[in-house]
């Protein structure tokens, strides 16, 4: 079993030419909403690339609003146990605005709502079906103090940890090193590589860079570190050695959620016991058909589609 915990949104997305300009209006062009949330995402990506032995499973809160009774439903839609997902009365569900541009990139602005009510007592809660998981998965749109309960305890009961560390934490609000110390597989972007390292992101322009800031981090603790490039692909510090894995080319249409996309494409492959190289690619491809299609969810592929 996978289980992953973290934040369930609602995506408003509407497509715009260009990012406007502070105190500009722009006129955008179509407007949807997607169900998304860095942790239903991932739970989404892990359920349809998985094989049918894996079942996956979410800890994590939504409001009692129709956008919380629509994600729930979306969820259990593809499988995913939602048993460990808490409805909290008076809150509103958590939605993010995402702006997407012409050349598929975004720009994403957070409400956290309910996502902030997950606690350490909804963890301990769930503790019987963290014992069940071979993996656990784990972002950063929860509090943070609940995500260093959840690592704590999923490391003491011998499971392989996996951390998201996105949205990059503030500086006043940087992970431990002792947390670190208890992530098996640490996934960041290059921005949250650089924020991390307390290094600035323009200067992770190349492989020297970039390993430098891995070995910072591996330094402070993390074992083994995957930083997604994007279209430059994946830089993976394992302990069997570092290697550049290259992206596949693709024409990107929209770019939400494909850091998502390879986590649980990587996650569903290892929980199936491929190779870590093996897992790397397949997460690679997953996220490249994703990016060729609109919004988080709704551009998540199945399995199938990747053995076609």
């Amino acid at each position: 079993m996978i289980v992953i915990i973290g934040s369930i949104n609602m995506d408003l997305v509407l497509n715009v030419p260009r990012m406007p300009l502070p105190g500009e209006t722009l006129s955008g062009g179509r407007f949807q909403t997607i169900s998304g949330g860095k942790g239903a995402n991932q739970a989404v990506a892990c359920a349809r690339l998985s094989d049918d032995s894996v079942k996956v499973a979410m800890v994590a809160c939504l409001g009692d609003d129709a956008f919380g009774t629509e994600l729930r439903a979306a969820l259990r839609n593809d499988g995913i146990d939602d048993s460990h997902i808490s409805t909290i009365a008076g809150e509103a569900s958590g939605v993010a605005s995402i702006l997407v541009d012409a050349g598929g990139q975004n720009s994403i602005v957070l409400a956290a709502g309910a996502n902030d009510a997950l606690s350490p007592a909804h963890i301990d809660a769930a503790r019987s079906l963290i014992e069940q998981a071979r993996i656990v998965v784990l972002q950063l749109e929860t509090p943070l103090a609940t995500v260093i309960h959840a690592i704590k305890l999923a490391h003491q009961l011998g499971k392989t940890v996996v951390l998201n560390p996105a949205p990059a934490p503030a500086p006043a609000q940087a992970l431990p090193a002792a947390l670190l110390a208890q992530v098996d597989y640490l996934i960041p972007n290059e921005i949250e590589a650089a924020m991390l390292a307390g290094l600035s992101a323009a200067s992770l322009d190349n492989d020297a860079a970039i390993e430098a800031a891995v070995a910072k981090l591996r330094a402070d603790g993390s074992s083994n570190v995957l930083v997604t490039l994007g279209e430059k692909g994946v830089y993976a510090a394992l302990s069997s050695g570092s290697v550049h894995f290259a992206a596949q080319q693709t024409k990107a249409v929209d770019t939400t959620a494909a850091g998502d996309t390879f986590i649980g494409g990587f996650v569903a492959a290892l929980a199936e016991g491929r190779s870590e190289a093996d897992a790397i690619a397949f997460g690679q491809r997953a996220a490249a058909l994703s990016v060729a299609r609109i919004g988080a969810q709704t551009s998540i592929p199945y399995r199938r589609e990747l053995e076609a």
